[in-house]
C-alpha cells in the first residue's frame, strides 16, 4: 500500500486545473466549490487560491479552517484511471498584497481585474495536512508535514 511520494504527488497534480475546496458552513453542514489551481507545479504541500473577502468561503474559513481539496486527474490513455487525490489541511486567509503577488499568475486577471490591488481580494492558503490517493494501481496516504521536513 502507498508507495508515492509527495514529490510523486506533486507530479501527478502538475496538469489538474481545478480542485473543489470544501469547508464546513454555519449550519454543519459541507460546502464546496471549484477552485483553480493555477497549474501551480512546486506543490510543496500549501495550495493557494483567490476570492472575495466577502464570500461565504471566507465566513466558513474564519469560523472553521479544517478544509478538504479534492483532485481528480484526467483518464489516462487505455482506459485506466486518472488519479484521485483527497487532501485534509488547515485554511487560512491572508489580506497581505505582498504575498498575493507571490502566487498571481497573469490568468487570474480574468477573474481580477485590477490584479492583486483589486478591492475586496483575498488569497486562501491551505496548509496540507493529510494526502490521500488513488489511481486505480496504488493507493496510499501521506502525512504532509512529515514529508515536507524530509
Amino acid at each position: 500500500m502507498g508507495t508515492r511520494s509527495l514529490g510523486d504527488i506533486a507530479e501527478k497534480m502538475r496538469d489538474i486545473d481545478f480542485t473543489m475546496l470544501l469547508t464546513h458552513t454555519s449550519g454543519g453542514t459541507i460546502a464546496g466549490r471549484p477552485m483553480s489551481t493555477n497549474r501551480e507545479v512546486e506543490y510543496t504541500g500549501d495550495s493557494y487560491f483567490f476570492t472575495w473577502s466577502h464570500s461565504r468561503m471566507v465566513d466558513d474559513i474564519n469560523r472553521n479552517p479544517a478544509v478538504a481539496l479534492s483532485f481528480q486527474g484526467e483518464k489516462h490513455l487505455l482506459g485506466k484511471p486518472g488519479i484521485h487525490i483527497h487532501v485534509e489541511g488547515t485554511a487560512e486567509v491572508v489580506h497581505d498584497r505582498l504575498e498575493f503577488a507571490e502566487h498571481w499568475s497573469k490568468d487570474l486577471d480574468r477573474w481580477f481585474e485590477q490584479g492583486v490591488d483589486t478591492p475586496d481580494l483575498v488569497m486562501i492558503k491551505v496548509r496540507a495536512q493529510r494526502l490521500h490517493y488513488w489511481d486505480g494501481e496504488d493507493e496510499g496516504e501521506l502525512a504532509v508535514a512529515s514529508a515536507r521536513a524530509a
